[in-house]
């Protein structure tokens, strides 16, 4: 098993929570599924774990070296919960995981941790790399 791609992400939570206080529900459902929703409002600052959840989707984006777009969407990265260990994991959607495929990724790996000020993630790829049309750097 190799790395394959890893990104990192820091979000600004006071700039977070005044977007959230602005769009409100609309802001929610183009980034956040039901679940991470339900788990965000259930918590006594929303808007720290929206943020943090926020960062882990940038940061799984920039690891698949697509950013947010046409490939991978908000939606197709659902930030969850091991329910054992409470330790973040990530479930991609069928078209998150088609590009995983293509990618050899087979697995994804995120760590998360804010502040009052600050939230900030990271994600790992791993897996069997394959040739995907991209020429990687080795060393």
């Amino acid at each position: 098993m190799s790395v394959i791609g890893t990104g990192i992400d820091l979000v600004e939570i006071a700039r977070f929570r005044e977007t959230l206080a602005r769009w409100e529900g609309r802001f929610k459902d183009r980034l956040f599924l039901p679940g991470e929703q339900a788990y965000c409002e259930a918590t006594a600052a929303p808007w720290m774990h929206y943020a943090a959840r926020f960062a882990v989707k940038e940061a799984v984006a920039k690891a698949f070296q697509t950013g947010i777009g046409s490939r991978l969407s908000w939606l197709d990265i659902e930030v969850v919960r091991d329910p054992e260990t409470g330790a973040p994991s990530v479930r991609l959607s069928e078209n998150g995981k088609a590009l995983a495929a293509s990618r050899g990724v087979t697995r994804v790996m995120v760590s998360i941790s804010h502040t009052a000020h600050y939230a900030v993630a990271q994600a790992i790829l791993a897996g069997d790399e394959h040739d995907s049309g991209r020429e990687g750097r080795r060393l």
